[in-house]
């Protein structure tokens, strides 16, 4: 699949010192894209540059396939964006918001404001002022705004900042919907790692402006053997059968650790029952996309901030 966001050895100096250095990555149409980095990575500053906020020092961002550098006006109208939080009128009602902005565009009727009202679900609350709105609700109409215009990419820089958990989910089942059901890139950064699992499809690491790597959050089809916890009423005999059948095993204080593939489980159940071992619990094991931030970023902490 195309990508519909694509950075090519992008770099960004400020005052002789570098924030980005040689950046490279894609981002495709019907995902969403985590952007992740500890403090002082260069998370927003890499945001605005795709975004057309701030100009890049060298390297090239395509959007979908136009040459932000070259073409900037084409390319900056497939992106809808909100930066930290979106900017609304709050003495207006949420209709005169998007009121407002649809003036900035030609050809943005009456049903296509109507439209992505109902996408967002704000049909019920859309002529009341905004200043009665809660924060989730203020996030959607942002969004809202964003997508009048009909883009292919939707980039938000912490979107879920100051939300309750109500509405944190809210704006996370909303963005997930949005990217698979209307095709659209949906590029977000945030140091909330737990939201960001549940969010993202895929997600990429950078440190000091450098891209650390990119992985996907969940991975299915995967077949290669992966840790099981196993709980047992006899570690130790339970560590000896399964060593003789030449599995590797490591204990800790609640059990077993065993490296299996999938169609080895129920074999490994069935040799410690014949020993009359009692089986108490067993359950794959992966590691959070916490653990693995923490891994490939040396521990450091996670930025509210850039």
């Amino acid at each position: 699949m195309k990508p519909v966001i694509e950075l090519k050895n992008v770099s960004k100096t400020i005052r002789k010192r570098t924030i980005i250095d040689n950046l490279s990555f894609e981002v495709k149409a019907g995902e969403v894209f985590g952007f992740l980095g500890p403090n002082g990575a260069g998370k927003t500053t890499t945001i605005r540059m795709i975004a057309g906020l701030m100009k890049v020092s060298s390297g090239e961002i395509f959007i979908n396939g136009v040459n932000l550098k070259q073409d900037f006006e084409k390319a900056i109208s497939n992106i809808g964006a909100i930066v930290e939080n979106p900017e609304l009128y709050k003495f207006l009602t949420g209709y005169e918001n998007l009121m407002q902005t649809a003036r900035l565009y030609k050809g943005i009727t009456k049903e296509k404001i109507n439209q992505v009202i109902q996408m967002v679900g704000l049909t019920e609350r859309i002529h009341d002022r905004v200043k009665t709105y809660s924060l989730g609700m203020r996030q959607r109409l942002g969004i809202a705004i964003c997508l009048l215009h009909d883009p292919k990419v939707l980039i938000l820089d912490e979107p879920t900042n100051g939300l309750d958990p109500a509405g944190i989910k809210e704006v996370r089942n909303y963005l997930r919907r949005l990217a698979h059901e209307n095709n659209l890139a949906v590029l977000v950064s945030s140091h909330l790692l737990s939201e960001m699992e549940m969010m993202c499809d895929r997600f990429a690491i950078i440190q000091h402006g450098k891209l650390i790597d990119i992985q996907k959050v969940r991975d299915e089809d995967e077949v290669e053997t992966r840790p099981y916890f196993i709980q047992v009423d006899n570690m130790t005999s339970a560590v000896t059968q399964l060593k003789e059948l030449g599995y590797k095993v490591k204990e800790n204080k609640d059990g077993i650790e065993v490296q299996l593939e999938k169609e080895q489980v129920p074999e490994v159940i069935k040799a410690l029952v014949q020993q009359n071992i009692l089986i108490y619990e067993v359950k794959g094991l992966s590691k959070s996309l916490e653990e693995r931030f923490l891994e490939m970023t040396n521990k450091e902490a996670v930025a509210t901030h850039d």
